[in-house]
């Protein structure tokens, strides 16, 4: 297992982020550029949620290979480290420095709206992604449907989470389109039609894995039982997961979360987490790019287009590890 995380966390260092804030030119923190000059192709921005996220990083690298095929792309990749004042000040530099495509990965889509608008007031193509930031005129978006992500996993824990359940939530930050539609619809999918279940822990985790163990650490010290784990994304999911590893009275415990994470796949072929849904981040940079140079060669003026949420379980796991091993992301 250790050798297989050690790659997880390798392909999430794969990428040299920039670490930026505040005014200034920013320098590239990778490019990819295939054939011809950067004066005739196109200079494309990608503003990356957070390096410290192992799906926003799986996207970034996936985002980076997929540019590698279109030779008139030149791509530049940033880290907003999880941070409103620093995405909106690499937003803001993209402009400054006269991208032609900004596609940002919002922290918080509120907090990036009025940002983004920038981008498309200024004449620059905008896409936004995993969340995408919606109404806003003139910018395009490329994600899934979180309110299903999340649904797959609650409709099927009907039957799986046990009678009189106690269960933990773990959310996501609060105006985060995934994060709210994804807790909405375990409220809907299953909490309000399993009244029976007790939630004795919900904090918000902000999708990151260090976050989750600590409030996993005061639950346990609070709980002498914890049935699931109900987690809006896999990286939380995992760090609850690491706080009860070698605790036999959590042996049995379940766990969901969402992306398809390297990690998420091997902790369900072990039997250590009971499913997720897959957002495929091949996909996604796969559409990123298609409608990137789409908007880039006058195809369209807008698109806005989703990916496939399928569920995956210890039924059809092997498959998708398959994927990951074909394109190294696990070894």
């Amino acid at each position: 297992m250790k050798k297989r995380l050690i790659s997880v966390l390798s392909m999430s260092l794969a990428i040299t982020f920039l670490a930026a804030c505040g005014a200034g030119t920013p320098k590239t923190s990778d490019s990819t550029a295939s054939g011809g000059s950067s004066s005739k192709g196109y200079k494309v921005a990608y503003i990356a949620r957070a390096q410290s996220d192992s799906f926003a990083a799986w996207l970034a690298n996936a985002v980076k290979d997929e540019a590698k095929k279109y030779p008139d792309i030149k791509l530049d990749v940033f880290d907003g480290q999880a941070n409103d004042d620093t995405e909106n000040s690499m937003i803001e530099n993209a402009i400054t420095n006269k991208y032609d495509l900004v596609i940002v990965q919002p922290n918080n889509g509120e907090a990036q709206r009025p940002y983004v608008e920038k981008v498309v007031k200024a004449g620059i193509h905008a896409i936004t992604t995993n969340a995408r930031i919606s109404g806003i005129e003139g910018a395009s978006s490329v994600d899934a449907n979180p309110y299903e992500q999340a649904g797959v996993n609650a409709r099927a824990a009907i039957e799986q989470i046990p009678q009189n359940a106690k269960v933990v939530v773990l959310d996501g930050p609060s105006g985060n389109f995934h994060a709210d539609e994804r807790r909405k619809s375990w409220q809907k999918e299953f909490f309000e039609k399993r009244p029976d279940v007790k939630i004795v822990g919900e904090q918000i985790a902000n999708w990151n894995k260090d976050e989750a163990m600590k409030y996993m650490e005061d639950w346990i010290q609070s709980n002498d039982k914890i049935d699931a784990v109900i987690s809006m994304n896999d990286n939380m999911a995992a760090g609850a997961i690491e706080v009860v590893k070698d605790n036999p009275k959590f042996k049995n415990m379940l766990a969901y979360g969402v992306d398809g994470t390297a990690e998420a796949l091997l902790l369900i072929q072990e039997g250590k987490m009971t499913s997720t849904c897959m957002q495929s981040a091949y996909d996604l940079a796969t559409k990123l790019l298609e409608s990137g140079n789409k908007l880039l060669t006058g195809g369209e003026k807008q698109i806005d287009t989703d990916i496939g949420n399928p569920l995956v379980n210890k039924d059809n796991v092997q498959q998708y590890i398959d994927i990951l091993k074909k394109s190294g992301a696990i070894k």
